[in-house]
């Protein structure tokens, strides 16, 4: 749940932007609506990953617009997501310093042997339009879109009680979410291979709902301190695409 939130707001439907609907399943605070939003994550999760990754894209949007219907009929208004108007301002900004930083310790990590070998997945092999296709359509539109506005927006949300309930309960289940993601990923990278050897699969995916819980915590943090969702999403977004835009320039040679 975000700083700015006001439960007074939200229970009064005639308040400033909130929905003049009916509550939708008992309202936000019915924990039907939490387990509705997390199995439609689990359903797309399995889609966009396994049954159909082609529409990789597409489907992922369409599950977007979904989760913010499904929060604004169960009562949550824009500024409980993120995504009032108010604070926009400080969320680009404080999201502009986020940028910064990642690309500061990329450039760090970029200098140091034992930590550049990180960035040599063979995933980025290829022209340099698919890596662009994938830094500036894929993974705004695809990756950080979604997982933005469900794990830092509808949520924390949904969690009754501190913020830093919500902020666990939704770093969890992102952690979670990069399980099916994670598998397979040491066969295109070499310095995981070597890691994790004969425990590739096992390694890999608790590796993953480690790491992605507590990157799930710092986005949270920045959540609350751009007091806007743009921040979350400026600092995912520098961290994905531009890993895959200098994993292809290693890769490529250059």
């Amino acid at each position: 749940m975000s700083p700015a939130r006001t439960d007074q707001a939200i229970a009064d439907p005639a308040s400033p932007g909130a929905p003049t609907s009916g509550r939708w399943l008992g309202g936000w605070r019915s924990p039907l609506v939490l387990c509705f939003v997390i199995a439609i994550l689990a359903v797309s999760n399995i889609v966009s990953n396994r049954a159909w990754p082609q529409a990789y894209v597409p489907w992922n949007v369409a599950v977007t617009l979904l989760l913010l219907v499904v929060a604004r009929r169960a009562g949550l208004s824009w500024t409980d997501l993120g995504l009032g108007r108010r604070g926009s301002r400080r969320g680009l900004l404080v999201g502009g310093l986020a940028v910064a930083l990642v690309a500061a310790v990329y450039l760090v990590a970029l200098a140091l042997p034992v930590t550049r070998a990180a960035f040599l997945d063979q995933r980025a092999a290829g022209p340099l339009s698919a890596a662009l296709l994938a830094a500036l359509v894929r993974i705004p539109f695809g990756t950080v879109l979604l997982e933005e506005v469900a794990f830092r927006g509808v949520l924390p949300a949904l969690v009754s009680g501190s913020w830093w309930r919500g902020a666990l309960v939704s770093s969890v289940l992102f952690g979670l979410w990069h399980v099916l993601p994670s598998i397979g990923v040491d066969s295109s990278n070499a310095a995981l291979a070597a890691a994790f050897g004969n425990w590739g699969t096992v390694a890999q995916a608790a590796l993953a709902v480690v790491a992605m819980t507590g990157a799930g915590l710092v986005l949270m943090a920045w959540r609350r301190w751009g007091g806007h969702l743009l921040t979350p999403v400026l600092s995912h977004l520098a961290t994905n695409s531009l890993g895959v835009l200098i994993a292809w320039w290693l890769v490529s040679g250059r």
